[in-house]
């Protein structure tokens, strides 16, 4: 293909942010932190190695996921426990804060919503920032592992991949039927695993976790979350993300309660403020 005179100053225009995002509301971590000191811990969930749980955080609660025993990666899904319509939005939290996210950053709803359904609190991974290869931790760019795909690619019938883990543990939650509650399983944060997009064909890669027994990802449940978390059978994803030969380690779930009067003046957000019928 021959290119064209001025391909070079095309390639040179310079990008331009699409969502700059200084004018987002600003979390007040300074309070997060008062109100995380001295929580106690109310619940605690073990997601077993291949399989997932759900938990659920009241508003102005914490939860908190913790790698246990060996390097593992997760899949995370949150929904508005009253309301399953509203649930994280992966795409738009990647629009607004990049491809991987951390402490000070928000997980999204979706619209008509569009408003923090919770905020990192602590990230003891914060430190890897991005590696030579643009490699990072806690991505919202990857779907979740599914059994659709390794049929497409391998022509293989695999039934515990993340989506399919996720779907399960949303229906028995719910108490519904498999074929019912898989509409409502999303695209994920990926949960301490390390991911990014190669320079020269722009595929999504994936490589060892840094995560190590004792590392954590800390929230604070800005409305009410009914969560899920799938440990996923590629264990620390060095080498697949599906497999029954992978080594496979259980993560921890638990929610925290402040003590009382540690979150004095928080609300919960409201709703997107747009106003849809101008549009009609």
């Amino acid at each position: 293909m021959t290119q064209p005179a001025d391909a070079a100053a095309r390639r040179a225009i310079p990008p331009v942010i699409c969502y700059p995002n200084e004018t987002l509301p600003t979390p007040d971590m300074a309070r997060y932190q008062q109100a995380l000191e001295g929580a106690e811990v109310v619940e605690t969930v073990l997601v077993p190695p291949r399989d997932a749980d759900v938990f659920r955080a009241p508003a102005g609660h914490f939860f908190r996921i913790t790698s246990v025993e060996g390097p593992q990666v997760g899949d995370l899904n949150l929904w508005n426990a009253n309301d399953l319509s509203e649930r994280f939005y992966s795409g738009k939290t990647r629009a607004l804060h990049g491809t991987h996210v951390t402490t000070g950053e928000r997980l999204w709803s979706s619209f008509p919503h569009l408003r923090p359904m919770a905020t990192i609190v602590e990230d003891t991974l914060g430190w890897y920032g991005m590696d030579e290869y643009g490699g990072s931790v806690h991505d919202v760019i990857g779907t979740r592992c599914d059994p659709y795909t390794g049929n497409l690619l391998s022509d293989v019938q695999y039934h515990y991949c993340c989506h399919s883990n996720l779907t399960r543990a949303l229906a028995d939650e719910l108490a519904v039927p498999l074929e019912e509650a898989e509409p409502h399983v999303h695209d994920v944060l990926n949960v301490f695993m390390c991911t990014g997009f190669t320079r020269d064909t722009g595929q999504y890669f994936m490589k060892a976790s840094p995560v190590r027994p004792g590392d954590h990802l800390t929230f604070f449940a800005e409305i009410d979350i009914l969560g899920a978390l799938s440990a996923c059978p590629g264990g620390d994803c060095s080498a697949e993300h599906t497999s029954d030969a992978a080594a496979c380690y259980p993560m921890k779930v638990e929610v925290l309660k402040p003590q009382a009067g540690r979150l004095q003046g928080w609300e919960s957000p409201a709703r997107n403020g747009y106003d849809r019928s101008h549009g009609r």
